[in-house]
Formats: structure tokens, C-alpha cells, sequence
């Protein structure tokens, strides 16, 4: 069949592609024009294999029928055939390697390569179709139309992804107590250096509370139900301003801002960012507590708001083999890290119990070099009490040391283990909250039938019906789909958590070891010089007696 105004400038009406392949039978079927017809003209045909012989004309009654043959009146108007005695003048590889075999006549098909355009109509100058055109600019259109819409899709990458991996520097110091006796509290200053062009300065500070901290957490949790949000040391109401408390709580909060700032998530979260760089930190909370919604949030956010708040009905029993072995895991992990850490609390009330000791006994060692002894023994008591009292701050020096190295790290991955298990907790929100929508769906559908059987007329009361049933059908797919996101991004959490778990025992461990050894090596050298001062004093105790 024949459509005017179409077979005139087809482009693919002799083109042979991956999706029109001729066969032999086909290229023999086609007919040849006369030798001298049109001898200046190119080739209309771009097949990949020339032919390397002359070709027997068919005969005129042997007509294809194949829809991709062009018409008779195609052929008369374009008479772009290959002669039968001599070769097309084209120079077309005939080497299957040279062919792109995902693309097509016009190159290769991407993403954002539009499909409803039509192709380019021929020039007054040039052959009516397309294709007969010189093979190096073929070749060129065809090479270099790809790379265009790569380019237009660089450029609409958002400034917070402009850099694959931002680089964040963050340090929590200078806590000072500010208010009156009876409601006072610490305030931190949150320092940042980073190269995300998501933020309006490369460096920047401002000021935090510990209940800003808590709301930076809780809002984490919220926005990414199923990520593993650094936790935040816990509130303690006796002893909050003691040097000890708030310098083991400055450095938990700077290892949670850390932690969060090189977790891939997280680290783009917007209230992370009102954290980190908003001067008017208490406003912008408030306005955004009175209904501002961030975007690109979707269900997930409804559905992680409902952490801290709501009820659902129903019992959630695990299907997953592999969270079941990890629920397991768990409590047994933190079971034995409760554990290290009260042995570790019992290790440091030890050292502390002994720095007392050494104490002591150096006040008894003192007053003992006071009394009328001989003068050569009174020093060798003194300095055996400066001795003790050395080791005494040694002690209290290692003990500090110990709290914040390993029972840190001990009490942090403890808290961790409970951020595991809220994230626990969101993908189950999430499975219940979808099987309620199940239970939905199911009650309209039974109210539906209902209406059917009762062979009353409801037109518009079914129609109702039926759109809500629709619309309730696709918010149970998408929340299907939003549980099995969830499920996804935990195992890839608890996957990091493995890691991440690894390296810090590794590092406070060794910093643990160190901190040990240089202990030790202190101790040697203090008994090292009190034995060069008793040798010291032997001696001249020794010449006074000789003399």
C-alpha cells in the first residue's frame, strides 16, 4: 500500500536497521534501474553489507510485497537505485563492529531524546530522502546527537548534589552556662566548614542547646523512617554542670553531628541544614511547626511523623528471615555492650579507688620524712611520697582517659543499638499503616458488591465509590512499595552499621592501648629516678659512715 505524501520523504523506506532487517530474498526482489538512469545521484539504500557483485535484474512481474519496500511511486520519483552493472561511489563500512546495534537510522535512543519529532524534511537541492546524503555528515549526525541531552541533564542537578561527596567539618566546643540559678543551661557553639554549595558560606557557626540537639534528632527520624540516625547523648538532671559531664557530653554531641554529616542521607536533609546555619535557629522552628511541609517527602513523612504519636490496630509478626537473625543480633549485642560497659564502669572506679590509695600512702610516707631520722632517709621517704603522688594522678589521668575512649564509644553504640531499634520500629509503622489501607480497600470493595446485589439504582453513589476504591487501591500500592523502600535502606544501614561498628571499636581500642602503654612507661620513669635518688642518697650515707 501507497501513502502519498508519505513515501516521498520516508526516511526509513529503504533503510535496512536492527528493527527492519532484509532478508536475501528481499534484496533480490528489489528492482534495479538502468544503468544510465541518474548516474550522478548517491544511493538511497544505507545497508551495512554492499553488495561485492553485479546483481541480476529480477523480473518486472516479481513485485515485493513486504510494507517496507517502497512504493512504485517512490521509486519513479526518487530513481535512486544501484546500477546493475557498476558500484554505488558510497564509502560504507562493511565491518559489523562499526555498527552501533542499539541504534537507530538517526542514532541512538536515550531518556530525554524526544520521539514525537518528526525527522527534518530534504532541501530543494538535495535528493528527496534524507538519507542520501554524503556519508561524512551521516556519520557525524549520527555520532554526535547523543551527547546533547547527556549535557541539558548535567544542568538541572540541584546545588546540594552539585558536589558527589560534600566535605563537612564540624567541632562542638566553648560550652558556657547562661540564665539564672534556676533555669539555667549550656549552650555550644556547633562550628562548620564545609564545600556543599548547598550552604549559603563555606565556614559558619552558631549556637545550641542540648533540647536543639534533641529536636535535630527527632526530626531525622521523622523525615527517614528506616535510617539509623546518630543518637544523641541521654539527659542527665543531676550533675549537669559538673567539668566531667559536660565535656563527655560536648564530645557526644560533636560525634553525632559527625556521624551525620557523612551519612549519605542525611547529610542533604533541609533540617539538617536549619541546624547547622540558621541565625533565627527558634523562629524558624516555630514557623515550621504551624504547617510548613518540606518537600519531596511524600508518605514516608506522614508515616515517620506518626513515631512519636498514634495508634494502630493489629499485631506485626517478622516474614523476613534476614531482619528476624539481625532483631536477634541485636539484643544479644546489647546485652553484652551493657555489660563491657559496666565492667568498664567497675575498671574505672578501681583506678579511681586506687589513685586514693597512692594518695594516702603518700601523705603517710610524708610524715614520715618529717620525723628526726637521719637526713639521708628523710629523703628517700620524701621522695618516695612524691613517688605516690604521681601515681596517684597517673591514675586519675587513666581512669578520665578510659571514660572517654572505650566507655564512650561503649555507651554511644549503645544508644546506637536503640536508634536501630526505631528504625525497627518505622518499617513496622509502615508495614501497618499499609495493611490498614489493605483493610480499607477490602471494606469498599464488600460495600461495593453490596450495592450490586441489592439491585438498587445508586449511579452517583457507586461511582463515588468506585473513584474512592481506585484512589484507595493506589495509595495501598505506593505504601507497599514505600515498606519495601524502607526494608531496603535498613539493610544497607545495618550493613554500614557492621563497618562503621568495626572502626571505632579498632580505633578506641587502640587509643585504649596507647593510652595504657604511655601510662606504664610514666610509672617506669618515675621508679627509674627514684632509684637514681636513693642510689644517690645510699652512697653518701655510706661515705659519711666510712669517714
Amino acid at each position: 500500500m501507497s501513502f502519498p505524501g508519505f513515501d516521498d520523504h520516508n526516511p526509513f523506506a529503504d533503510a535496512p536497521s536492527m528493527s527492519n532487517p532484509e532478508s536475501k530474498a528481499t534484496l533480490e526482489s528489489k528492482p534495479v534501474s538502468q544503468p544510465g538512469a541518474q548516474a550522478g545521484q548517491s544511493s538511497n539504500i544505507d545497508s551495512p553489507h554492499p553488495v561485492r557483485g553485479e546483481r541480476v535484474p529480477e523480473s518486472p512481474d516479481r513485485v515485493p510485497r513486504s510494507s517496507n519496500l517502497p512504493s512504485a511511486r517512490s521509486t519513479t520519483k526518487s530513481s535512486i537505485r544501484r546500477s546493475a552493472g557498476r558500484r554505488p561511489s558510497l564509502n560504507i563500512s562493511s565491518k559489523l563492529e562499526n555498527l552501533d546495534l542499539d541504534a537507530g537510522p538517526l542514532g541512538p535512543l536515550n531518556d530525554t531524546t524526544p520521539v514525537t519529532e518528526a525527522p527534518p524534511l530534504p532541501s530543494k537541492g538535495s535528493v528527496h530522502s534524507p538519507i542520501a546524503q554524503t556519508p561524512e555528515k551521516s556519520r557525524t549526525s549520527t555520532t554526535h546527537s547523543s551527547p546533547t541531552p547527556n549535557i541539558r541533564r548535567a544542568l538541572n542537578i540541584p546545588l546540594d548534589k552539585a558536589a558527589e561527596n560534600p566535605i563537612f567539618k564540624i567541632s562542638v566546643g566553648d560550652p558556657h552556662r547562661i540564665g539564672d540559678p534556676l533555669s539555667s543551661h549550656t549552650v555550644y557553639k556547633v562550628a562548620t566548614k564545609t564545600n556543599s554549595k548547598a550552604y549559603k558560606q563555606q565556614e559558619f557557626f552558631v549556637s545550641r542547646r542540648y533540647k536543639d540537639f534533641l529536636w535535630l534528632y527527632n526530626s531525622l527520624t521523622s523525615n527517614h523512617p528506616g535510617a539509623i540516625v546518630p543518637p544523641i547523648p541521654e539527659k542527665q538532671a543531676v550533675g549537669r554542670f559538673g567539668d566531667n559531664f559536660v565535656e563527655s557530653r560536648r564530645m557526644a554531641l560533636e560525634r553525632m553531628l559527625t556521624k551525620t554529616v557523612s551519612h549519605p542521607i542525611l547529610q542533604r536533609d533541609m533540617d539538617l541544614k536549619l541546624f547547622l546555619e540558621s541565625e533565627t535557629f527558634n523562629v524558624d522552628v516555630k514557623q515550621k511547626e504551624k504547617g510548613f511541609v518540606p518537600e519531596s517527602k511524600g508518605i514516608i513523612s506522614s508515616i515517620g511523623g506518626a513515631l512519636t504519636g498514634g495508634s494502630f490496630s493489629g499485631k506485626f509478626i517478622e516474614q523476613d528471615e534476614y531482619f528476624e537473625h539481625r532483631k536477634i543480633a541485636l539484643d544479644s549485642l546489647e546485652l553484652q555492650l551493657k555489660a563491657l560497659s559496666k565492667a568498664i564502669d567497675i575498671v574505672v572506679l578501681q583506678r579511681k579507688d586506687l589513685a586514693e590509695a597512692s594518695y594516702e600512702f603518700s601523705i603517710a610516707l610524708e610524715n614520715l620524712s618529717l620525723v628526726e631520722l637521719n637526713k639521708s632517709l628523710s629523703i628517700c621517704f620524701g621522695a618516695l611520697a612524691d613517688v605516690q603522688i604521681r601515681i596517684k594522678e597517673l591514675y586519675e589521668r587513666h581512669a578520665e582517659q578510659d571514660i572517654l575512649t572505650l566507655g564512650n564509644t561503649i555507651d554511644e553504640y549503645v544508644r546506637i543499638v536503640g536508634s536501630i531499634k526505631v528504625a525497627f520500629a518505622s518499617r513496622q509503622k509502615v508495614f501497618l499503616t499499609w495493611q490498614n489501607a489493605e483493610s480499607d480497600l477490602n471494606k469498599r470493595r464488600q460495600h461495593v458488591e453490596k450495592l450490586h446485589r441489592s439491585g438498587k439504582t445508586q449511579t452517583d453513589r457507586l461511582s463515588q465509590l468506585t473513584a474512592e476504591g481506585v484512589e484507595t487501591e493506589r495509595r495501598c500500592n505506593q505504601l507497599r512499595l514505600e515498606f519495601e523502600e524502607v526494608g531496603k535502606l535498613l539493610k544497607q544501614e545495618l550493613d554500614r552499621f557492621d563497618v562503621e561498628k568495626v572502626e571505632d571499636f579498632k580505633a578506641s581500642v587502640e587509643i585504649y592501648l596507647e593510652s595504657a602503654v604511655e601510662a606504664q612507661k610514666e610509672v617506669i620513669e618515675h621508679w627509674e629516678t627514684y632509684i637514681q635518688t636513693l642510689d644517690r642518697e645510699v652512697n653518701t650515707l655510706e661515705d659519711g659512715n666510712e669517714r
